[in-house]
């Protein structure tokens, strides 16, 4: 099942292709005294995943709304501060990587690439990563020749999802979730897996991005 989700006050008109889908895609929290949660909720099951990226150090409001029944959050990376994360992890579990725009804080904090299983599905979740047919070269070789379930990745500020029939693996760019960047449109992504069934995944447009007052 695949849904699109539209917040109130805002439009958007996708571009539907036959197995994907691509669209081109705040006030600053203060969170003193929180800390880096890290617990796995790997044997949960019907696991409901909140997936997001460039953040830029720029958390839409409206995200916690979408993300409150979410058993975990994933970030793709251009976390943007080591605050933006603290807050995602103080929220719900967050399992995340650094971008190329991260510093060196984030960077100790968090790895290039994160590979792990969520109930029965293999992910691998790293920030710059290319697209089907023209995978970075960072990952392409890994990609075709031992491919996850589920392979995520940031940093185009396009929202894509597409199963790619080659290596055998669903791709998932969940576009930019924060301010900063060329994007029109600020969006997120759920989904549920419940064994090795990817399930439920809707598209979450948070927003136009020139119409948020910062």
């Amino acid at each position: 099942m695949f849904r699109f989700y539209k917040s109130m006050d805002f439009d958007l008109s996708f571009a539907y292709l036959s197995e994907s889908f691509e669209c081109l895609c705040g006030k600053r929290f203060n969170l003193k005294g929180t800390q880096r949660f890290t617990q796995r909720n790997t044997k949960a099951k019907n696991m409901k995943i909140g997936i997001i990226s460039d953040t830029h150090g720029w958390i839409h409001p409206r995200l916690f709304e979408h993300f409150k029944e979410v058993d975990e959050i994933w970030h793709a990376g251009d976390i943007g501060n080591i605050q933006t994360a603290d807050i995602l992890a103080s929220f719900k579990p967050l399992r995340a990587v650094y971008g190329n725009v991260d510093d060196a804080v984030v960077r100790l904090a968090y790895n290039e690439s994160l590979k792990f299983k969520a109930e029965e599905t293999s992910v691998w979740i790293t920030h710059i990563g290319g697209t089907p047919g023209h995978y970075n070269i960072r990952v392409k070789e890994q990609l075709l020749s031992n491919p996850p379930a589920i392979f995520i990745c940031g940093h185009s500020h396009i929202a894509k999802v597409m199963y790619d029939k080659k290596p055998g693996l669903l791709y998932i760019n969940p576009g930019a979730a924060g301010y900063n960047g060329f994007h029109k449109y600020m969006t997120a992504l759920r989904l549920q897996i419940d064994g090795k069934v990817i399930h439920d995944m809707e598209l979450i447009e948070l927003g136009e991005r020139g119409k948020v007052t910062l």
